[in-house]
């Protein structure tokens, strides 16, 4: 009786436990997740080559001084300050808080294309 019991609670725990695992591999809605992220333009490229920077595009650097919503103000080394605007098409490594050190390449609609943090 005892050995019955035993046995029974070890196959109720070991089916317990392999319920919650997932031994086919990528569940429907994992893989979808990965889909979404990687045809957004803002994915991140694998691999360690940095992304292309535009021709057309100038380069800011400064310290954000400011988050306004789709936008960093800037202010570079003179103190002079600028913002920044980016959309879903801008690359950005990680988002920037106020503080960081970030390097902006922006268009001539004045559209922020890349931003990468210096520090």
């Amino acid at each position: 009786m005892r050995m019955t019991i035993w046995c029974l609670v070890s196959l109720l725990g070991a089916s317990l436990l392999g319920a919650g695992c997932n031994i086919v591999g990528m569940s429907k809605q994992e893989d979808l997740g990965r889909g979404i992220v990687r045809g957004t333009l803002g994915a991140q490229p694998v691999g360690d080559a940095p992304p292309a920077i535009p021709s057309y595009a100038f380069s800011l650097i400064g310290q954000v001084t400011a988050i306004e919503g789709g936008a960093y103000v800037l202010q570079d080394s003179s103190g002079i300050e600028r913002r920044v605007a980016h959309d879903e098409n801008t690359r950005i490594d990680r988002p920037a808080h106020v503080g960081d050190r970030i390097e902006a390449f922006v268009d001539d609609r004045g559209r922020a294309v890349l931003i990468r943090n210096i520090d």
